[in-house]
Formats: structure tokens, sequence, C-alpha cells
């Protein structure tokens, strides 16, 4: 396994709508990126990495909402879509591609997605709470929506305000 750049904003890869996987790459090459996908989100302390964050311009993202401490909440999404949301979440997030930013986002409780695993079998997942925060967020860079735009004007302008001056300093990279 390897550890892949994680991209930061305004890479031009986060802002677009990442392309389909398509049947005939459903191979080891795809299985060995979902794999160093895991491997650099865990080397990150995340708990979900999509492929436009490793400048991959793909639809396809990993998640451990355990961060690692259980196996079972290990799952790669591919082609994901999400057919079902309801309710409501106010919480903090953050976003590996943009260090050190943290605010509150408000989120749908639950989300249901559609997706293909590594082998490209159909799947269905049923989430509330983190993993469905989760789900959505990926989904987001999926489709090239990066949480800034989830943001209130106000808190998109102070993290724009804080990037620029990381940018500056030399410690966003």
């Amino acid at each position: 396994m390897a550890l892949l750049k994680i991209v930061h904003y305004p890479e031009q890869v986060l802002l677009e709508v990442g392309k389909p996987v398509m049947e005939d790459e459903f191979n080891p090459e795809l299985a060995k990126l979902v794999e160093d996908m895991f491997e650099t989100m865990y080397d990150s302390h995340g708990v979900g990495l999509a492929a436009p964050q490793v400048a991959v311009s793909k639809r396809l993202f990993v998640m451990d909402c355990s961060g690692g401490e259980d196996e079972s909440q290990k799952i790669a999404l591919i082609n994901p879509k999400i057919v079902h949301v309801e309710g409501e979440q106010y919480g903090d997030e953050g976003c590996l591609s943009f260090p050190g930013i943290y605010t509150k986002v408000k989120r749908e409780m639950r989300t249901v997605v559609r997706f293909q695993d590594v082998k490209g079998e159909k799947q269905e997942l049923d989430l509330t709470d983190l993993p469905a925060r989760c789900v959505l967020h990926e989904t987001d860079h999926c489709d090239g929506i990066v949480f800034l735009d989830r943001m209130s004007a106000l808190k998109r302008e102070l993290s724009k305000r804080k990037i620029k001056k990381l940018q500056r300093t030399g410690k966003w990279e």
C-alpha cells in the first residue's frame, strides 16, 4: 500500500464533478486505489476520503467512522447515489482538503445511498448520524461540492480569509 497526496482547496479537481467508474474499471488497479485511499485516510486521521481529494476525478470514496477500530465500518462506495434523505443534524465538520478548518454544517440526519462495492456489486445502505454525515460529505466531493459551499456566507468568508492567510505563510499546500 502507498500513501497518496491529499490535495487542498482550491485545487480544480475538488471543484469538478467526478467521472463514473465504468464496468471495465472494476479491476486490481481500482482495488489498489481503494486500499491506498484507506491507508491515506487512516494516516491522516480522517473518517472519509473521496477520490477527488487524491487528485483522481472519479465517483468513489472510502469511509470508516470508527477510525479503524471496527472492521465492519470500513467501506468503499463507488458511483454513490443518494436516493433518500430526511431529518436534520447540525454539527462540526472538517475536511482533509481543508486542514485546520472546522465549522458547524447542517446535513440530513438520515440518508439512503446506493453504490457499487469494489467488485462492482450493487449495494444499498440506510445510515443515520455520523455515517450519514460522512456519506453526504464525501458524495458532495464526487459532485464537485466542497464543504465551504455548505457553510453560511459569513462562515464561508471567514474560512476563505483563514485559508488565504495560511497560503501566504506557506502553511497551506
